[in-house]
């Protein structure tokens, strides 16, 4: 009884959700607008109505809500009715949203590397807005959200692993400084994701996650920066050792 005493009430009234889904599905557009502006790819079923619009010519909106119906009979059997309707309400929102804006907004030349960074920001803390209100985009965020509370992965690092495998596939697409600048998009989201899963006190039981310390986060933090110069020293040498 104590520890659920210390618990935060994680409960919203509908005003708040309404509110939520709102601005959530906004700053995911928006960051869709940036990224379909330069030519950049996202993970998920966006990622998937990205290569089909580039390919295809096909309208995004449709074709992202299209891709999203056959997964909300999971999301109704794992995650209840009201999950399911919320997210629902987010892919509609997301899909019209993204049509719309480009007729009330006029973006000129966009660097790709600005749209990388600021439009994944932009789509994680989005994101991060529906899943505090116990909704998502559908598709693999659903999956994504349904393997955390069955068996505890990690959200953010099985969603890294999607949209890494749509980038792989978007190289039949589209040339690969758009896909080198979409994977820097791709990093961007997903540690936008995780930092917030750890050190958002809100998200914490959600996510079931306990924030890092400092020297536990710095820890962390090296020994991937040496995993990567031991990573990128070797390829300096087999370069070296192959010769011109």
């Amino acid at each position: 009884a104590c520890m659920d005493a210390t618990q935060p009430d994680l409960r919203h009234r509908p005003h708040e959700d309404i509110q939520a889904l709102l601005t959530g599905t906004l700053f995911v557009a928006l960051g869709v607008v940036m990224f379909g502006r330069t030519g950049l790819l996202t993970g998920g079923t966006a990622g998937i109505a990205f290569l089909i619009h580039y390919a295809t010519g096909w309208n995004f909106g449709l074709v992202f809500f299209c891709i999203n119906l056959p997964f909300y009979g999971l999301a109704y059997k794992r995650m209840g009715v009201q999950f399911t309707l919320k997210t629902f309400a987010s892919v509609a929102l997301l899909a019209t949203i993204s049509n719309v804006l480009p007729q009330l907004i006029s973006l000129g030349a966009i660097n790709p590397v600005f749209a990388a960074v600021a439009g994944g920001l932009l789509m994680g803390t989005g994101m991060l807005i529906l899943f505090r209100h116990r909704a998502s985009l559908g598709g693999f965020n659903v999956l994504v959200l349904y393997l955390q509370e069955r068996f505890g992965w990690r959200a953010g690092q099985v969603q890294m692993a999607f949209d890494c495998a749509i980038v792989l596939a978007a190289f039949a697409v589209v040339d690969w400084q758009q896909i080198a600048w979409s994977v820097l998009g791709a990093v961007v989201l997903t540690f936008a994701l995780q930092m917030a899963t750890i050190y958002v006190p809100a998200l914490n039981p959600i996510f079931k996650t306990q924030p890092l310390s400092l020297s536990e986060l710095a820890v962390c933090l090296g020994a991937a920066a040496v995993v990567w110069v031991a990573t990128e020293a070797e390829k300096a040498w087999r370069r070296n050792r192959a010769g011109p």
